[in-house]
């Protein structure tokens, strides 16, 4: 999934036509790309995916720790191949997304176990981003950053690619952007490391 499109990046350009689509498609991939590496997190998740925790290293006491942003959980399955139901835990933070932990109820009468291995014994179905939908902020940022790298392509060396690749975009990021640019990504949440 796209924080942004091509056509809207295009109508913020002010471009019209359909000859420059290829490279504004690659552009925005590159901006987004730029945008999760810079702020060290997926903004925005469409699909469920499963993730593996280990049963001992990634537990403390009823509590699985997450090693990244999880928006919306499908399904939990313990260490014992046993379906941990929506009512025997509780997310933390509790009101708010992204996850960080899993807590298991005390009255679930239930723990994080495992059978033969705890190395990725307990599956984590469930959408790993930010949010379902990137913040406004994101889009933003995401379509100025393809349509910089779009005005520039004459003036920036080109990566096999035709376009500004990840690294550039990230350097431009972290470089002298306009003031207006430099609050906004003031308002967007930088993932801290786990």
């Amino acid at each position: 999934m796209a924080y942004t499109t091509t056509a809207d990046t295009k109508a913020y350009l002010g471009v019209s036509g359909s000859g420059d689509d290829t490279l504004i498609d690659a552009f925005v991939a590159a901006a987004q790309a730029a945008v999760d590496q810079y702020f060290l997190r997926t903004f925005e998740a469409s699909t469920n995916t499963v993730r593996y925790f280990d049963a001992v290293r990634d537990v403390s006491g009823r509590r699985l720790l997450l090693d990244r942003d999880l928006c919306a959980i499908n399904s939990i399955t313990n260490g014992n191949g046993e379906t941990v139901t929506s009512g025997q835990y509780t997310t933390y933070p509790r009101n708010d997304t992204p996850y960080y932990a899993i807590d298991l109820l005390k009255s679930a009468g239930i723990n994080w176990e495992y059978e033969d291995d705890s190395e990725g014994a307990i599956a984590v179905s469930g959408k790993w981003a930010y949010s379902l939908t990137a913040p406004a902020s994101v889009v933003h940022l995401t379509k100025w950053l393809a349509a910089f790298m779009y005005r520039a392509k004459d003036n920036v060396p080109q990566t096999g690619g035709g376009g500004a690749g990840v690294a550039a975009a990230v350097d431009i990021l972290a470089g002298d952007v306009p003031a207006d640019i430099r609050i906004l990504m003031s308002t967007i949440p930088r993932r801290g490391v786990f």
